[in-house]
């Protein structure tokens, strides 16, 4: 009887030593894919830090050229502006010199009908 108790016992030590070991195999591979899922996570992290940076980068590039462009035409539009209040101006000089010319013809012609 003890001797068939004790070889139980040690079939039941044997099984609880290879279950321990199934066990401890499992966790090991566990942490393994934990670790390469954390890698792969970081990674991943990594890539769409870096594509937002550039993306931001490309966006910084395109407001600073579409500024100078802004600027540029504002230029543009201020000398446009001086241009037209200059013409105007010329504009008001011949339409006054128009008269005088107007008026001297007008005594010319009528000096010359006496």
């Amino acid at each position: 009887q003890l001797h068939l108790t004790m070889s139980e016992k040690n079939e039941l030590t044997k099984s609880l030593e290879m279950v321990q070991k199934e066990l401890q195999e499992k966790e090991s591979e566990m942490k393994r894919e934990i670790s390469e899922y954390k890698d792969r996570l970081l990674q991943a992290e990594k890539e769409h830090q870096d594509a937002l940076t550039e993306a931001n980068r490309k966006n910084e590039v395109e407001i600073e050229a579409c500024q100078d462009k802004m600027n540029l035409l504002e230029h543009l539009i201020s000398s446009q502006k001086l241009e037209i209040e200059h013409l105007k101006s010329n504009k008001e000089e011949l339409n006054n010199s128009l008269k005088e010319a107007n008026l001297t013809l007008g005594e010319l012609l009528k000096t010359k009908v006496r």
